[in-house]
């Protein structure tokens, strides 16, 4: 099984990106759901993994 690693990073400002390694499709949005919660979402980028069923990543910032 493939490892999965979250990232989180928040700066001084208060906005976070999330950096999903190791999910898949609708598992990396579920995912991030998660960890997202009430926040709202400034912009959303998937990375090209995100569509390779064999190996995907989305990398999303989010901030208050």
């Amino acid at each position: 099984m493939a490892q999965k690693t979250v990232t989180i990073i928040i700066d001084e400002n208060g906005n976070s990106e999330v950096d999903l390694e190791g999910f898949a499709g609708n598992g990396c949005s579920k995912v991030f759901e998660d960890f997202r919660g009430g926040d709202k979402v400034k912009t959303e980028r998937k990375k090209t993994s995100f569509y390779n069923p064999a190996q995907t990543e989305k990398q999303t910032t989010t901030g208050r």
